[in-house]
């Protein structure tokens, strides 16, 4: 998932005006090249019938030995910042067996045109998609924390399942704060990144133990139902402390390893890069979490609908809601772990794929506020239980107040000030025991006098 963020910072770092070939592209190249030359060497000789063109390294990139009168590609290298690694390369093997050369250099020729075609569209797609993660973000924690507020100011909503939607929220608020500090000081900072400090390597190893902690935390959520509807039927009571303990405990191990790992093996500029496998050390376990977690709910619904159609429906209704949440929400927080590796090699497929992958990983904490506080009907009620009370409490101070300044203004109206000048508030309220057909009376009488 951190995919995105990549893409963004290799866009962004376009603007810069440092030299194109820096160290680091120049060793990428070089490594490039050693790796084709080993393989030229390692491949079988070409076994086929008719003319082709030999096996060559072109300067960026290694093309094997292909059949005459026929096209070969392969995607665009990643060592240049305006060079969109999504696009092909093309290189074409004449009839003769030789590869095309351009008309004004004679030289060999790979069709490298396509890899910054699209460049300007893609910067300004990638800055779209910064800030849409900025502001979904942003809106995460705003919803977090007014649902963080809700469950804490309300003690009639206190109980162990609310305990765990609360630590859920706390580890979404905490992820979308790193992420944003992740997106503002380093993803949106290639200076940044070139001087490579340690600070940014912690902020990354943070920014993927929190990741962690969201899964695992609903991974609680899904074994906290399933404990008190299948294994403890319908159970008040358990033990949090192992819910703690794998919600916050269990991610520093694959984090840690993931660090150790990065460093030792692939030790790049802030750990940017996503070219490694080394990031399924995190991913894994959560996807594992995941199918665990669905493997749970599934297996409660099987139990709610069979065993508890008949008997105790009142409870299998509130814990069908509660379930039925969970449910949604799963699919949809671990969509992009089960699509990331299918991005559309499509141009248009491939910008829709980030819009809608931007959408479930950077609004995840909007979505989870949404469903576990703002749709929760205990929540909802208990609001408007307050609102209801809140009213009843305001209406009665607003009549007491009337009602004070009612007496006060029938003796102040009779001995000093004429009624007619007076604005009174309520006059649908009644003036000192007398109707309102009574005070236009005192009003009258009070302006003969002063006639």
């Amino acid at each position: 998932m951190c995919n995105v963020h990549v893409n963004i910072y290799f866009l962004i770092e376009m603007t810069d005006t440092e030299d194109t070939l820096k160290v680091e592209e120049r060793k990428k190249i070089i490594n490039g090249q050693y790796k084709c030359f080993e393989k030229m060497n390692r491949d079988q000789p070409y076994n086929k019938s008719g003319p082709y063109c030999n096996r060559t390294w072109d300067g960026w990139l290694c093309w094997d030995d292909t059949p005459a009168g026929t096209y070969t590609s392969q995607n665009c290298p990643n060592y240049f910042p305006d060079f969109d690694s999504t696009e092909k390369v093309t290189k074409y093997c004449d009839e003769t067996g030789n590869w095309f050369r351009h008309p004004e250099t004679n030289r060999t020729w790979s069709n490298y045109t396509l890899c910054i075609a699209h460049t300007k569209d893609k910067l300004k797609m990638a800055y779209i998609l910064y800030y849409m993660a900025i502001v979904g973000h942003a809106l995460s924690i705003v919803s977090l924390l007014i649902s963080l507020a809700i469950f804490f100011y309300f003690r009639s909503l206190s109980c162990q399942r609310i305990t765990l939607h609360k630590n859920l929220f706390c580890s979404y608020v905490l992820n979308s704060a790193f992420t944003i500090v992740n997106l503002i000081t380093v993803v949106n900072n290639p200076k940044v990144v070139q001087r490579n400090p340690i600070g940014c390597k912690v902020l990354h190893f943070f920014h993927m133990y929190m990741l962690g902690c969201n899964y695992f935390w609903m991974l609680c959520e899904g074994i906290y139902l399933h404990t008190l509807i299948v294994v403890a039927v319908f159970a008040e009571e358990q033990h949090l402390h192992w819910y703690y303990l794998l919600g916050w405990g269990f991610p520093l191990v694959p984090a840690s390893i993931h660090a150790v790992a990065r460093k030792k093996y692939f030790d790049d500029n802030c750990w940017m890069s996503v070219d490694t496998h080394l990031l399924y050390v995190v991913h894994g376990p959560i996807m594992a979490a995941l199918l665990v977690n669905l493997f749970f709910l599934l297996n409660i619904v099987r139990v709610l609908v069979t065993k508890l159609r008949d008997t105790h429906r009142a409870e299998s209704n509130m814990y069908m809601k509660a379930v039925r949440a969970t449910l949604i929400l799963v699919p949809l927080l671990g969509i992009q772990f089960v699509i990331f590796p299918w991005r559309p090699e499509n141009r248009l497929a491939g910008e829709i794929y980030d819009y809608i992958m931007h959408i479930l990983m950077n609004y995840q904490g909007l979505l989870v506020a949404t469903i576990f506080c703002f749709f929760n009907g205990e929540v909802q009620g208990t609001l408007k239980r307050q609102w209801m009370q809140y009213k009843t409490q305001w209406g009665q101070r607003r009549r007491e107040h009337c009602s004070t300044r009612s007496t006060s203004y029938t003796a102040t109206s009779i001995t000093e000030v004429p009624a007619f000048m007076y604005q009174h508030d309520c006059n649908s309220e009644h003036l000192n025991g007398k109707q309102t057909e009574d005070s236009e009376l005192v009003a009258l009488k009070t302006g003969e006098t002063y006639a």
